[in-house]
């Protein structure tokens, strides 16, 4: 398994991110918040993790759902995934949305989001007056199949 060191800044009595297995690709982060964020079905809110990163140049951290709070709750992260740049020194936000038919509660401590840190490739654009053809074309949103 490959391994990156990545500097963490966190704010008195947040846990910095953890694997919870050996295997695990995604590192879980902890909500911090002053005061419970209530999420009624439909509602979206920023919610603060007290984290804050020196990520490497020509890497990122991807901040993804966890598969269980989605799974039984149908909470999720908005902006999915959502991208944390090399240069961003701010605070780690999370978007939530609670796409479930129940309120959902998120407390501080409650794991929200896992991040995975990724190499960057940047691309270099090119205008052109005309692309080459493929058998697909312009076909998209369900056209090579079922």
């Amino acid at each position: 398994m490959n391994e990156l060191s990545i500097k963490v800044k966190a704010l008195d009595g947040v846990k910095i991110p953890e694997y919870k297995t050996a295997g695990a690709a995604g590192a879980d982060v902890c909500a911090f918040v002053d005061a419970p964020v209530e999420l009624l079905p439909g509602e979206k809110a920023l919610i603060g993790t007290g984290l804050f990163f020196a990520i490497p140049e020509g890497y990122e951290i991807q901040v993804r759902p966890r598969s269980g709070l989605a799974a039984k709750n149908g909470v999720t992260v908005l902006n999915t995934p959502g991208t944390i740049d090399s240069d961003y020194r701010g605070e780690l936000k999370v978007i939530l949305i609670n796409l479930g038919k129940e309120k959902f509660t998120v407390n501080s401590g409650d794991r929200i989001a896992q991040i995975i840190a990724a190499p960057v490739t940047r691309a270099q654009f090119s205008l052109v007056d005309s692309l080459d053809q493929t058998d697909r074309g312009a076909g998209g949103f369900g056209s090579t199949g079922k």
